[in-house]
């Protein structure tokens, strides 16, 4: 999956709540959110996020619409972290990994895990 997508810190917490409950009406990605904003917030999110081609929403019941991501978070993951890597490090692992050691971002415990996770691969 190479598709760029942009997605702003609220409408990622939409998409958290659904990724959770896996498909919802915008009741249940609504109940689902633990924050302070508005039913017609969440709704203008959840339609931003529509307009993105990043949920999908199923209109077979004129009532209510049940919506569901239209890319896994593991996707959408691997895509922030490769946009990450490259817009900050050249697209270099070990770059970001020395700098985050250097500037002791690291405990001694996730060096040790970095280095059984490296071990195993």
């Amino acid at each position: 999956m190479s598709k760029k997508i942009k997605i702003s810190d609220s409408e990622l917490e939409v998409m958290q709540a659904l990724w959770k409950i896996k498909k919802g009406t915008s009741s249940e990605i609504i109940a689902e959110i633990s924050n302070t904003w508005s039913k017609k917030t969440i709704q203008t999110l959840i339609s931003r996020l529509v307009s993105k081609d990043v949920i999908g929403v199923d209109k077979s019941n004129q009532y209510v619409f049940t919506y569901y991501p239209l890319i896994s978070e593991n996707d959408y993951k691997s895509l922030e972290n490769s946009s990450f890597l490259e817009k900050l490090y050249d697209g270099s692992l070990a770059m970001m990994v020395s700098t985050i050691i250097k500037n002791k971002n690291a405990s001694d415990d996730d060096i040790e895990e970095l280095k059984k996770i490296l071990n195993e691969e």
